[in-house]
């Protein structure tokens, strides 16, 4: 990403370095702007919970004195009328005048898929000085870069399987289970190069069914879901789906909306922060039509 600065009227292309982290249309979880933090993992491509930043902003190491110096001292900002160039001047006296002190140039960076994120980032000042072994107030920590892990680990999201597929039928039990969820481990790795990283887990644990009416209507077997239903199998014992006791006939377009969440537990590595993070659920719905099976009975004699 490339950030812009205006000096003495001029508008000047920063050149970074500077990156995006990860986004993909809605199952972004977090779009790192004017950022150095890398994000790596299985987790970055999948279905976001919508999770957000506790910090939308912050500050980020970005570069040496001479660095920044090299970077900004533009020859066409040399260009304009004397104010503008003694405007120019005393901007780039401010890295001149740390040359040869110990130390880097911090920068703010932002979440962009915050709408907090850019006014954020523009109440903190451009540069900040900071000393060797120093973290500046509003300064990336580990407790930062854990979360921004956090916001950008996203899971699969659900495909409800189900046994009878099209349509089932009052006391048949509808067995229940998710396809397509690959590993059921997945994990996001929020890196600053050279400084620190932090690893943020999510473990598929179980999923939630809700069979889309009342009680009365239908019950819920969940006792042998396990992490993500269980497959029919011919002769086995129904553990997991719905067995639903009236027809659907009588419901908004003929059919119960059937909802099933896959729940996935939240580990941060080695308890670097004492976050507690809730689990990421995220869920899937499908139709379920169900009928009466028509018993015919026949006169003897």
């Amino acid at each position: 990403m490339i950030a812009n600065v205006i000096i003495a009227g001029l508008l000047l292309l920063d050149p970074g370095p500077y990156g995006e982290g990860f986004q993909d249309g809605s199952t972004a979880g977090v779009h790192l702007e004017n950022s150095k933090i890398v994000l790596t993992g299985t987790g970055l491509s999948g279905k976001s919970d919508g999770y957000q930043l506790k910090r939308p902003c912050w500050y980020e190491p970005d570069d040496s004195a001479v660095g920044m110096l090299q970077r900004f001292n533009n020859p066409e900002a040399w260009q304009g009328d004397e104010a503008s160039r003694e405007r120019y001047r005393q901007f780039l006296e401010q890295f001149k005048d740390k040359i040869g002190q110990e130390g880097a140039w911090w920068t703010p960076a932002y979440d962009g898929s915050d709408p907090k994120g850019s006014a954020c980032s523009l109440d903190l000042a451009p540069f900040v000085w900071v000393e060797p072994g120093t973290t500046p107030a509003n300064g990336l920590t580990i407790e930062d870069l854990v979360d921004i892990a956090r916001a950008a680990l996203t899971v699969p999201e659900p495909k409800i399987e189900l046994n009878p597929d099209v349509k089932s039928y009052v006391n048949l039990p509808t067995w229940v289970w998710l396809s397509g969820a690959g590993e059921t481990t997945r994990s996001v790795t929020a890196t600053l190069p050279g400084v620190m990283s932090a690893t943020v887990t999510a473990n598929l644990t179980d999923i939630e069914i809700k069979s889309g009416t009342t009680d009365d209507r239908a019950t819920v077997e969940t006792t042998g879901c396990g992490q993500s239903g269980t497959p029919y199998k011919k002769g086995a014992k129904f553990t997991c789906g719905v067995n639903y006791l009236r027809a659907s006939v009588d419901q908004p377009r003929g059919v119960y909306v059937l909802e099933v969440t896959s729940v996935w537990e939240i580990d941060v590595e080695d308890d670097v922060v004492p976050f507690v993070y809730e689990p990421v659920q995220v869920g899937a719905t499908r139709d379920v039509p169900v009928g009466e099976v028509q018993s015919t009975v026949e006169k003897t004699g």
